[in-house]
């Protein structure tokens, strides 16, 4: 099976700046992949490159089993594409831009379109220009999904918009993943975490972890170890702990590869007899700045 979205080693170079460098990404198809990274990682770079509207400096890139730079015409008729700071003829108003496109896409579904419109409460007659921010990411939302694509790219989609907006647009995009991959960048990991299946840190244009969202929530555990007096300092610590740290009677840390019964040996066998262990689930966010933080240490 190929995957909808797929890099070796694309580097894009503007002059000594690397903004995206050997990045080797396979995204799973039916999935809805979430490109994370702080503003700067290169997560727009390298959608512009999947999109070819820039040209790789080296390496590849293939969406849906064409290579990044033969992307152009009826390719983008199982493409839906949408970026933060999408280009609208602002003189047009909503009903005449959707029945422009219409045309252009063979698998258009008109029904589709009038739900979509109805579900986003667009107005038909408003001119483009007259809608706020929100309303003008719903109609290019909409125009990107009406003609039911096999693969929907967002560009940092849901930056600045209300939470009513975002949770509207997530819920569409939840109901297009039963049909297409959904690949979407954001530097805000609150909001995709309630929806993305699975995620990729970019920063400074490398990727430094890609996996499923489910597999990443189960591995990391915040970890609080209680002890009758001052704990013993350990000689050596397994190579998953990160962030160890004491306090009183308390050692706390960060377990990157959990595993209940596996993690309490390792305690004991550190640390000898305990008075008591616990374990705490991590937000997406919590365990980003973790890894952040562990790469910063070691460079």
């Amino acid at each position: 099976m190929t995957s909808p979205i797929r890099t070796e080693n694309l580097t894009k170079r503007f002059r000594r700046v690397n903004a995206v460098n050997g990045l080797d990404l396979e995204v799973t198809e039916g999935s809805i992949y979430a490109l994370v990274g702080p503003n700067g990682a290169g997560k727009t770079t390298a959608i512009k490159v999947l999109m070819n509207i820039y040209q790789p400096t080296s390496g590849r890139a293939e969406v849906l089993g064409t290579g990044s730079t033969n992307v152009a015409g009826r390719s983008f008729c199982a493409i839906g594409y949408v970026s933060e700071n999408q280009k609208l003829p602002d003189w047009m108003r909503v009903n005449a831009f959707l029945a422009y496109l219409r045309p252009f896409y063979p698998t258009w579904d008109l029904e589709l379109e009038t739900d979509l419109v109805r579900r986003f409460d667009l107005p038909p007659d408003r001119k483009l220009k007259q809608l706020s921010r929100g309303m003008r990411m719903k109609v290019a939302l909409a125009s990107a999904l009406a003609y039911r694509p096999k693969l929907i790219i967002l560009d940092e989609p849901l930056g600045g918009l209300d939470p009513l907006v975002r949770d509207e647009l997530i819920e569409v995009l939840l109901e297009s993943a039963a049909e297409a991959t959904v690949f979407v960048s954001s530097h805000d990991l609150a909001e995709i975490e309630s929806f993305a299946s699975h995620v990729g840190y970019l920063e400074n244009g490398r990727l430094r972890f890609s996996e499923e969202m489910a597999s990443l929530a189960a591995r990391f555990r915040e970890v609080e170890v209680t002890f009758d007096g001052p704990p013993p300092a350990p000689t050596k610590k397994p190579e998953s702990w990160m962030h160890v740290n004491s306090g009183g009677t308390v050692v706390r840390f960060i377990e990157s590869r959990f595993d209940e019964q596996r993690t309490n040996a390792e305690i004991r066998e550190t640390f000898g007899n305990v008075r008591d262990t616990t374990f705490t689930p991590m937000t997406l966010r919590s365990i980003f700045l973790a890894m952040a933080r562990s790469q910063r240490t070691a460079a």
